[in-house]
């Protein structure tokens, strides 16, 4: 059963306003029946098996006409053609035609809208839920499911495969809830064999705590635990070294049938490494797939990224769904922004955060779902760029969404490490795609 976080309880973070508000006892009761009501639904199933996520992170700005969004044969629907899928009356691309094949097993959100146009910022922004910040660095998903539910485990529980620029952060929880970086899988996790063994090894290993003791002298007090950060990262490791949950990101053993599933591509290697991390306990894993951003060419860029995600995608949804791990993991699949509705002179698209895609699977999170809708004939008013969207969901709404699926109390305030009190997210989940 989830832990429901004490006043002595470091992990709880019970902000400032909670306390201020408890009076005699009666808004720290509230604030605790709040936790209870979470737990329900906490990030523990009854099975016991934990509430993990699987971010698709398709970096550069992947065109929702191209891909989950198509307006074929309309003056911004391009090059491609739609086509039916698994669910009545719904069409995807023609650019993702296994995916087609899947839709029934998740919701397709259409009308996500940011406020950041730039690359590096709306990356920011839809990991974290906030907008930049020049005072604070916010966490990213994967780091807030593990900071709300510490449990033991031999690797990383937080895991980035093929980062590029923007692997999960912790942010102001703390670089150790920052995500584990690894590259393609078909190559083995650098640095995990000792370069000396037997007695070598041991001697350095002495030497090493001879020199931290006397780093530790006189620092006792601005130490987690009696141990430097620098303690705490070289016992994980050697922990990791030794350990026989390292296999999980091994998938050299897989049939070649099941490797050409996921497509040979180093994106469909670590959609195959996520799926056997998610089972040996890992609480999130990133996997990305970059080069979206089509400014010139752009449905010969689109459709060449596809030919990569339409496998990987399919064969994740089926594996998760053939090992009954579906219920309990949640799939995103998004980028930082979609694309305009115009093409421009070079046969691009440019960058646009009024209106884009993004797929989710898993944990709650209904089937056959559809929600927001573009505009076939948009009026791109400059002044109000939303004018042409059904039922806009905001990148905060869309955080609030996958909190609030894998258990943990979007709108809870945490105290920062300046003692200022913030929500998780200042979003609010999207019911209409979330199973009651």
């Amino acid at each position: 059963m989830h832990k429901i976080p004490s006043l002595c309880d470091s992990h709880a973070h019970l902000s400032r306003r909670t306390l201020l508000g408890a009076g005699a006892g009666a808004g720290l009761m509230s604030a605790l029946a709040q936790r209870l009501a979470w737990a329900e639904q906490s990030g523990v199933t009854e099975s016991g098996r934990p509430k993990s996520v699987i971010l698709l992170w398709l970096e550069g700005g992947p065109s929702q006409l191209e891909t989950f969004d198509p307006h074929a044969g309309t003056s911004i629907g391009g090059d491609v053609a739609a086509i039916g899928t698994s669910v009545a009356g719904l069409e995807v691309a023609d650019t993702l035609p296994q995916v087609a094949e899947r839709m029934h097993l998740g919701s397709l959100v259409r009308s996500v809208t940011g406020k950041e146009g730039d690359h590096e910022r709306a990356i920011y922004n839809v990991k974290t839920g906030y907008r930049p910040d020049p005072t604070l660095v916010h966490p990213s998903i994967g780091a807030i499911l593990c900071h709300e539910f510490p449990e033991s485990l031999e690797i990383p529980r937080h895991i980035s495969i093929s980062p590029q620029n923007s692997p999960g952060r912790g942010g102001y929880l703390g670089p150790t809830y920052d995500a584990f970086k690894i590259d393609d899988p078909k190559s083995p996790v650098p640095d995990l064999k000792a370069s000396v063994q037997g007695d070598r090894q041991q001697r350095r290993l002495q030497d090493l705590e001879w020199i931290e003791s006397r780093f530790r002298r006189g620092r006792l007090r601005d130490l987690d635990q009696n141990r430097t950060l620098h303690e705490t990262s070289t016992q994980a490791a050697l922990r990791m070294m030794t350990s026989e949950q390292v296999k999980a990101f091994d998938v050299s053993n897989e049939p070649q049938q099941v490797l050409d599933r996921f497509g040979d591509s180093a994106f469909g290697r670590g959609c195959l490494a996520a799926t056997r991390l998610i089972q040996a306990g890992v609480r999130c894993v990133e996997v990305t797939l970059g080069g979206w951003d089509s400014h010139i060419t752009n449905h010969s860029l689109q459709s060449a990224r596809c030919e990569i995600l339409d496998p990987a995608l399919a064969a994740l949804l089926d594996r998760l769904e053939e090992e009954d791990l579906l219920a309990t993991t949640l799939v995103v699949c998004g980028g930082e922004f979609g694309r305009t509705p115009q093409i421009n002179p070079a046969e691009g698209r440019d960058h646009w955060p009024h209106g884009f895609s993004t797929f989710l699977a898993g944990c709650g999170i209904r089937r056959g779902g559809v929600f927001g809708a573009t505009s076939p004939t948009p009026k791109l008013d400059s002044e109000n760029p939303l004018v042409d969207l059904q039922n806009p969901v905001t990148v905060a709404d869309l955080h609030a969404t996958i909190l609030s699926a894998v258990g943990v109390p979007y709108d809870e305030e945490l105290a920062t490490p300046i003692g200022r009190p913030l929500k998780r997210s200042e979003g609010s989940p999207i019911v209409q795609i979330m199973d009651s």
